[in-house]
């Protein structure tokens, strides 16, 4: 049984910590579950992760920044994420292409249109079965950022209201799906966030496993 879930949110609302403990409990679970990330996932990415976090990429511009999240994003579905959900398992990663449409859409002023075009040539047509969008308030998150003893990169330290256009594009886009999405307040509790994020998990994986049955009956 393949699942794809993706975790997206503005910054500083526990993606990572989400994600980590979301899979530990598919794991105990015995679910046959990967953890894996944007940008990332492989050597390429990460390396490519590197360039458009450093400080020293400020001269980097929205479109350059774009396509290279793109090209991370063609290696890791090629190398990762689609051949494990060919094997019938449940992905689970932090940032996918919502991420690029609130970051570099919203937030740089790209086209979205062009962007969701350029997402279906590298992305094979694979789109997130299920997105968790861990909500916080802009300075509230940017707030943990600073305070968390992590090194800032280039995107946490951008303006304020580049921060606000990302988060109210995820915003009104879960708002205006919400069968894909389900809206988490990451203000709460890491152990009420981690409750929610597990029970919009059980909620998807029980309708996935009940159209299985289905479709085995017929």
């Amino acid at each position: 049984m393949s699942l794809f879930i993706a975790l997206e949110g503005p910054e500083g609302g526990g993606k990572s910590t989400q994600a980590r403990r979301l899979h530990a409990v598919l794991d105990a679970q015995g679910y046959d579950a990967i953890l894996t990330r944007e940008p990332g996932g492989t050597a390429i990415g990460e390396a490519i992760r590197a360039i458009v976090l450093a400080d020293h990429a400020w001269g980097i511009t929205a479109e350059t920044e774009a396509l290279l999240y793109m090209a991370a994003r063609a290696q890791h579905v090629a190398d990762v994420i689609a051949p494990a959900l060919d094997a019938g398992k449940i992905v689970i990663c932090d940032r996918y292409i919502d991420s690029t449409l609130a970051y570099q859409g919203a937030g740089r002023g790209l086209d979205v249109t062009g962007l969701r075009r350029l997402q279906e040539f590298v992305g094979r047509g694979i789109r997130p079965d299920l997105v968790i969008l861990l909500d916080v308030p802009v300075e509230v998150g940017l707030a943990r950022k600073a305070s968390s003893g992590e090194a800032l990169n280039r995107l946490d330290t951008d303006e304020h209201q580049f921060h606000e256009r990302v988060r109210n594009w995820f915003l009104d886009a879960a708002g205006a799906d919400p069968g894909q999405w389900s809206v988490i307040d990451a203000t709460a509790p890491q152990a009420v966030v981690e409750q929610a994020v597990w029970s919009a998990v059980l909620q998807r994986l029980e309708r996935v496993e009940a159209a299985s049955m289905v479709r085995g009956r017929e």
